[in-house]
């Protein structure tokens, strides 16, 4: 890990936080030089928002569209659905690589990095219905002012649920953060995390090539913790993107994001045997049990 601590070498307190409209696209632009850059949407049955999605960025961003030439790329996997996502991508404009089967949202994060060719890969999810062009500004922002420091961006924001204004995310507020808290106190900058599930994220490609994705629902806090254990508190920003609209699901859809969420977590504190797709290789037992390391 120390090899990659030029990142940035600090543990600092609190991730760096940017407000919203803190990067204007013209200066986003020029900060770009001569980076290629990706929008990869990850997607299992969203046929309803997937082409608002793409839309979205595709013509204000990019170059082949008559847009600000930001992006050269979306792309869009198509998870194994069932329904008419791939279609709804491409006639938004998308490229879309279609996945045989569903290999969960770490697969098809895995997937897109394989199949996409940006130096810097910007992640949204295909489900939210007010994404806007200032999603993709806001996450490359950071990147691009401070190249070489930052390795992962991830997007903040309000989260309604029905006709509330908040509290939504509650996989967020009762499973992630709580296991940030107790399981990682050696990175206290983790709690500084507002959104630490969120689909919307960006990095340069050479960090995801060194970190990898999670499984499932895992892939978003396994990336957060595996940046900052590799490159440092410090390396890591979050940008307020706003409020954030998309379908609420209920409590038999949350479990099992949960159960990943939670999974991941405890592979990265040394509580559980790592998985391959989600299947655990051996039954998890606490630190210090013999045959498994002691955290």
């Amino acid at each position: 890990m120390d090899e990659d601590r030029g990142v940035d070498d600090r543990d600092v307190d609190d991730v760096r936080t940017f407000p919203r409209d803190a990067f204007p696209l013209e200066a986003v632009v020029a900060a770009k030089g001569g980076r290629t850059v990706s929008v990869c949407v990850p997607a299992h049955n969203e046929a309803a928002t997937v082409a608002r999605v793409v839309t979205a960025v595709r013509g204000p961003h990019a170059g082949a569209a008559g847009g600000s030439g930001l992006v050269d790329e979306v792309l869009v996997v198509d998870d194994g659905s069932t329904d008419e996502t791939a279609e709804a991508a491409t006639g938004a404009g998308a490229r879309v690589v279609r996945l045989p089967r569903r290999v969960g949202k770490g697969g098809a994060m895995r997937a897109a990095l394989e199949a996409s060719a940006g130096d810097v890969l910007v992640f949204l999810d295909g489900d939210v219905e007010n994404t806007t062009d200032a999603f993709v500004t806001s996450l490359l922002g950071p990147l691009f002012r401070d190249a070489g420091d930052v390795a992962l961006v991830k997007g903040y924001y309000q989260r309604p649920i029905g006709d509330t204004p908040a509290g939504g995310g509650r996989v967020t507020e009762l499973v992630a953060k709580p296991l940030l808290e107790v399981l990682f106190p050696e990175h206290p900058g983790l709690r500084s995390v507002l959104q630490p599930l969120a689909g919307e994220t960006a990095a340069p490609r050479r960090v995801l090539e060194k970190v990898g994705f999670a499984p499932g629902y895992g892939v978003e806090i396994g990336l957060l913790v595996d940046v900052v254990a590799r490159f440092g508190t410090g390396a890591v920003a979050q940008v307020d993107l706003g409020v954030r609209v998309h379908r609420n699901r209920t409590l038999d859809e949350l479990r099992p994001q949960a159960a990943e969420v939670l999974r991941a977590a405890l592979e990265r504190a040394a509580l559980e045997e790592p998985t391959l797709e989600g299947v655990t290789l051996e039954g998890a037992a606490p630190p210090g049990v013999p045959g498994r390391p002691a955290r």
